[in-house]
């Protein structure tokens, strides 16, 4: 397979390639990266796309990095053709729900413009195809649970049948592109897929989201702040189980079909945090010895937070045989390890890209 990996510089587009192309590099052996013949990464390098975050891959052949924007057609159709790419999947996106308040438009450049261009120029590739090459063509298009609005507390799960509803201009950006991948699907019969995943967190998460800012916050002596009362619950998953899942998808799952893809871990804002906290305490203990959850500050809350999202993964559990592996209390602390033990990495981050803010609100 060559595989076109868009906003593979992100958090869960590095963790995704890292998966399929193991650092350090290696030749291709059993498991996903013996399927690859080349991977390129297209990114823009965004404020959130960070080219340490595959650093390793310097040496692997398989690997082309190619800086760009997935609006821009012209380089788009170039890639395509010169890679011979069999496969898409698309995880560029802006995807801050704060930014998205302060300032929807560029949210919409990326999410609508650019996967619509993304699409079309897709389209015509796989148009070119013949054969064996054009029924094996894949678009996996990676979208959020947001789309779906909010639930009330004893509400069930998001289905992938489940209305849209989304909230925030960000949700609403991700939502037009879902339907616009789906009306490509109806409309040209186009080999496309759609994942909607809930909260992800792991290593390499860019510290505006909740877990590495808090993290990286308690470590620096600040405010650890949360929205409101802090009972927002979300269903949080591991990105290693999430990059399994769209590897799995991308195989597997059936063309025109979207998998909801959750970890089955339900928490409050507030019980994350104060687990964050417990953490730390045990592997980085204050200078005096005081408990970092006395760092917790409530703000005001957050315009039109959604208060629960949850996932149904009973699709993707039945048809493919995915389930996460990783519990929320394993995963956590997998990622706060990784962050005690990659301080350099995150300091590089909230200096250079991050100064305007300094880690401001929880989201």
């Amino acid at each position: 397979m060559n595989l076109l990996v868009t906003g593979g510089c992100g958090f869960i587009g590095s963790n995704f390639i890292r998966q399929l192309l193991p650092i350090p590099a290696r030749s291709a052996g059993p498991g996903p990266s013996a399927g690859i013949t080349r991977l390129v990464n297209l990114d823009l390098l965004t404020y959130a796309g960070n080219p340490a975050n595959l650093a390793g891959l310097a040496g692997e052949t398989r690997y082309v990095f190619a800086h760009g924007d997935i609006g821009d057609s012209a380089l788009v159709t170039r890639l395509l053709a010169e890679h011979q790419i069999d496969a898409i999947v698309n995880l560029a996106a802006e995807s801050h729900v704060d930014r998205s308040i302060d300032s929807p438009e560029p949210f919409i450049q990326t999410n609508v413009v650019g996967t619509l261009r993304l699409l079309d120029c897709a389209r015509r590739h796989w148009s070119g195809l013949t054969g064996q090459k054009k029924m094996a063509f894949r678009f996996l298009h990676v979208s959020t649970d947001e789309v779906y609005g909010a639930l009330e507390p004893a509400a069930p799960a998001f289905t992938e049948t489940t209305p849209y509803a989304p909230s925030s201009p960000y949700a609403a950006s991700k939502a037009a592109s879902d339907h616009l991948v789906r009306a490509y699907r109806h409309t040209y019969q186009f080999p496309a897929l759609t994942t909607n995943c809930s909260n992800n967190y792991g290593p390499y998460q860019f510290p505006e989201k909740l877990i590495p800012l808090v993290i990286l916050n308690a470590l620096e002596g600040r405010p650890l702040p949360i929205y409101g009362d802090g009972r927002q619950v979300r269903d949080w998953l591991y990105v290693g189980d999430h990059a399994a899942a769209l590897w799995l998808v991308l195989n597997q799952g059936r063309l025109g079909e979207t998998y909801n893809v959750g970890g089955q871990n339900e928490q409050t804002n507030l019980a994350v945090v104060t687990a964050i906290c417990t953490l730390l305490d045990r592997l980085s203990p204050r200078a005096d010895r005081q408990s970092y959850a006395t760092q917790i500050t409530h703000v005001a809350d957050r315009p039109g937070h959604d208060r629960r999202y949850a996932i149904n993964g009973a699709k993707i559990r039945h048809e493919l045989g995915w389930s996460p592996r990783e519990s929320f209390a394993g995963g956590l602390e997998k990622t706060v390890r990784w962050y005690l033990d990659h301080r350099d990495w995150a300091a590089e981050i909230t200096t250079r890209k991050y100064a305007r803010t300094r880690l401001g609100a929880a989201p």
